[in-house]
């Protein structure tokens, strides 16, 4: 009879501290990594998983100090891992629950499935004498205010806004998870009365914030489409777009496609097309449409080369009543969900973002139709990405005016709006909302 292999599952420390290695040493995502790691380890070990992974992310200029501290000669090359376990293991002993004891042995345990069993010892002793001179290690460290982030991005924000430590303060929190409960199946007010625990709704009319996270198969009707995990700020795209039933209305960059839904719930019957040049993305828009039972046009393009894609589209002319453009930014206004993006990201990637994002919002104008709307979008809080992009477009394209946002009441001579994170709100986000009218009207 054939023995069949045991596959042993990863302990949560070891895959911490490959994925770590990854995004530190290799520019990969977390989002990215972590469904490879589902299977790999035990169903209850993956939320410890998950947060000792962005956890680490989130406070690692801290952590790497303490290592600086402790170790006497960095540790480079095939030893890399090994400095990926220190960090495991100090972030559970700073800021998790688990027991210093289990902490220590569970990282010192790991270095055998990692192939580093040599280091058990400078493990076991570096984490031990964290344990006896913790008081005096941390005074040293954090003896000055750190922003945990890099110095680039630091210096961009501090040029940019007078509030720039508010911002700092704000990515390194543990943002709140927001629901976008459908109107076609209950008010804000009736879904608060299903759920188990207290939440909050706001000002945006389709959102309510949880007091404290949860799975979403425990949030009521969730299967059945009553309500999306989506940030209130983000929320605000499809309101700002003022979709109609039956207008043709283009959602580009739409993957995962909670914008796309939610265009669908506020008009059912509008002709949404779902645009995205990733084919691996649009998997997450067919599942979300398929959970809210909608109907939209999915399509794999490039929204910088619409004559490419455009004739896949059953409508009567080439061009849409609205298109909302959710542009490939930098993410900066997402932090606090996508820590690792502090370490993903360059200073020299923002200049080409802008470029592409100037070559999309042109591309995509073409194919609006006169009167039409195009509400462009990002989650970045950076102003070369945002209002000046918005600026430059208005300057060399005489038939495109400048629509009010309900939040400009205050500023009229505002360029669109940049919303900015807060820890019991929404993420960064910037809306700017673009009209397409006759050179004649626009000169009047």
């Amino acid at each position: 009879m054939k023995k069949t292999q045991k596959i042993t599952a990863l302990s949560a420390r070891a895959a911490a501290a490959e994925i770590v290695l990854q995004v530190c040493d290799q520019g990969q995502s977390l989002s990215t990594l972590l469904p490879h790691y589902q299977n790999k380890v035990k169903p209850q070990d993956f939320p410890l998983l998950q947060e000792i992974c962005f956890g680490i992310c989130r406070v690692l200029p801290r952590l790497e100090r303490i290592i600086q501290h402790l170790v006497d000669k960095p540790l480079k090359g095939k030893t890399r891992i090994v400095h990926c376990l220190l960090l495991v293991g100090l972030y559970q002993l700073l800021y998790t629950r688990v027991p210093s004891h289990a902490a220590v042995d569970e990282v010192v345990n790991a270095t055998s499935v990692l192939k580093s069993e040599r280091f058990r010892g400078l493990i076991n002793g570096v984490l031990r004498r964290f344990l006896r001179e913790k008081e005096a290690i941390l005074s040293l460290i954090d003896k000055h205010w750190q922003t945990l982030h890099p110095e680039w991005l630091v210096n961009k924000l501090k040029k940019a806004y007078p509030h720039w430590r508010d911002i700092i303060e704000a990515n390194n929190q543990k943002p709140p998870m927001w629901l976008r409960i459908n109107q076609q199946h209950s008010s804000v007010a009736h879904y608060r009365t299903l759920l188990s625990q207290e939440s909050y709704p706001a000002d945006n009319p389709s959102a309510l914030r949880l007091t404290t996270p949860s799975a979403v198969q425990n949030l009521p009707f969730f299967s059945d489409g009553w309500a999306t995990v989506q940030d209130i700020n983000t929320q605000w795209a499809a309101h700002l777009l003022e979709a109609k039933n039956h207008e043709f209305i283009l959602d580009a960059c739409a993957a995962p496609g909670g914008k796309t839904t939610h265009i669908l719930e506020l008009a059912p019957e509008a002709n949404v097309v779902a645009l995205d040049i990733e084919e691996a993305r649009l998997v997450r828009v067919h599942e979300n449409l398929a959970r809210l039972k909608q109907q939209a046009t999915v399509i794999c393009g490039d929204a910088s080369q619409p004559m490419t894609w455009l004739d896949q589209i059953p409508m009567p002319s080439r061009q849409f009543d609205r298109i909302l453009l959710d542009a490939p930014c930098s993410a900066t206004g997402v932090i606090r969900r996508h820590p690792d993006i502090k370490w993903l990201r360059q200073e020299q990637d923002i200049p080409a973002l802008v470029a592409l994002q100037k070559q999309i919002l042109t591309a995509l104008w073409s194919i609006l139709k006169p009167n039409g709307i195009l509400l462009y979008a990002t989650c970045s809080v950076l102003p070369e990405e945002n209002s000046e992009q918005i600026v430059q477009f208005l300057e060399n394209t005489p038939n495109a005016r400048l629509e009010a946002l309900p939040f400009n009441h205050t500023d009229k001579n505002a360029i669109g709006f940049q919303f900015f994170p807060q820890p019991a709100g929404g993420d960064g986000f910037y809306y700017a909302k673009l009209r397409k009218v006759s050179v004649d009207s626009q000169q009047g």
